[in-house]
């Protein structure tokens, strides 16, 4: 029933006067109905959403500056088109002070208090790394300039030192092994690079002797001799060379893996000694000094630093000792068993003993390389 009265109200004519004014005609009743009657169906379907149809409507909906109206019905002609611009009267203004209305509270001070609740965490993270760092750096120099003050006096004579003399007597012997085993194992190398000259040099005249066998048939039989002679002995000295290189190997891990590691702590407890004397000495000159609250808290604060140094110098002395005697006793095992392959191999060589040679190695589970292993592969040369 809505859509009959809508197109009726649509297809009425509208009477246009000389002035381009609307005239008044009986039928404006029932148009004005018709808007009436479709004004109380929308109010039933839903009054909520009223508002804000109608600024979609305002906005949306067609420019009056944009249609025309007709004057002649269905089938009028194209001469009665009247554009709506030129006429007069009231019109439908959007009133932008409605949003105004709709108070949006609690979205711009959240963000605000957010932001700014960030940003003070950040400050107040990096502040507190700051002052952190700064207490590190200041203990650092206290203990710096405690431990130089220490050494100075004890390198002067005016500082007393706590010294262990069994422990230090073990820490000197230590040292000068190590330097010793240092030596032979420099001239252990040395032998090695000599020594596998001399066997290149016996491949490349044992090849040349061979080569002259065939070019020269009246002295073939004798080039033939020194010939397989030169290429037993290259045999025997690459023997040889693979028990020297296990013997360095073994040297080397003792004395630059094992030792060094021994020094190592050693020289961790040097240190803990150090900063034990000092804060013993710290803590000494305090005690002579006047006995009031601000001394008496200082006091306390060095007889705490002190122990904590005492725990720490004694637990690396244990730790000394403990490696110092399982480094005795690894040196020896592994000392016997190197200098053991290192004579019978040498003894066989020189001998001539192709058999004991191959023997030794195969009590000492040494395993030769081939000719070609020890070039790099393709992919470590790239």
């Amino acid at each position: 029933m809505t859509d009959s009265i809508m197109s009726k109200a649509a297809t009425m004519e509208i009477p246009i006067n000389s002035n381009g004014d609307t005239g008044t005609l009986p039928e404006d009743d029932s148009l004005e109905q018709a808007a009436k009657l479709q004004w109380s169906l929308d109010e039933k379907v839903g009054s909520s959403r009223g508002t804000r149809d109608l600024q979609q409507v305002m906005v949306s909906g067609p420019n009056l500056n944009e249609t025309s109206i007709v004057s002649g019905g269905y089938g009028g002609t194209a001469e009665g088109i009247i554009p709506t611009s030129s006429i007069k009267g009231p019109a439908v203004h959007y009133n932008a002070a409605f949003n105004k209305r709709i108070p949006v509270t609690g979205l711009g001070s959240s963000m605000h208090h957010s932001s700014s609740s960030s940003s003070m965490a950040t400050d107040e993270a990096t502040r507190g790394v700051a002052v952190e760092k700064l207490e590190t750096v200041k203990k650092w120099g206290l203990n710096t300039y405690k431990c130089t003050k220490q050494m100075i006096s004890e390198r002067f004579g005016r500082g007393s030192r706590t010294v262990d003399m069994e422990l230090e007597a073990q820490i000197e012997v230590l040292r000068d092994t190590k330097r010793k085993y240092e030596s032979v194992l420099r001239l252990a190398r040395a032998l090695t690079n000599h020594f596998y000259n001399m066997v290149q040099t016996q491949h490349a005249l044992g090849d040349t002797f061979a080569d002259l066998s065939q070019k020269s048939p009246e002295l073939r039989d004798e080039f033939g001799y020194n010939a397989e002679t030169q290429k037993l002995l290259c045999k025997n000295g690459e023997t040889l060379l693979g028990a020297i290189n296990f013997f360095v190997s073994s040297i080397n891990t003792l004395v630059n893996k094992t030792m060094e590691d021994t020094l190592m702590t050693i020289k961790m407890y040097e240190g803990a000694r150090l900063e034990f004397d000092a804060y013993r000495a710290d803590l000494e000159e305090l005690s002579l000094g006047p006995r009031d609250a601000v001394a008496m808290a200082r006091i306390d604060a060095a007889q705490q630093q002190y122990q904590i140094q005492k725990d720490k110098y004694e637990r690396l002395r244990s730790d000394v000792i403990i490696k110092l005697k399982f480094l005795e006793e690894n040196k020896v095992k592994v000392m016997h068993k190197q200098l053991l392959l290192f004579h019978n191999a040498i003894s066989a060589y020189f001998a001539g003993n192709q058999q004991q040679l191959e023997q030794t190695l195969k009590q000492f589970n040494i395993k030769l390389k081939p000719p070609g292993d020890d070039k790099p592969s393709w992919l470590e040369e790239q």
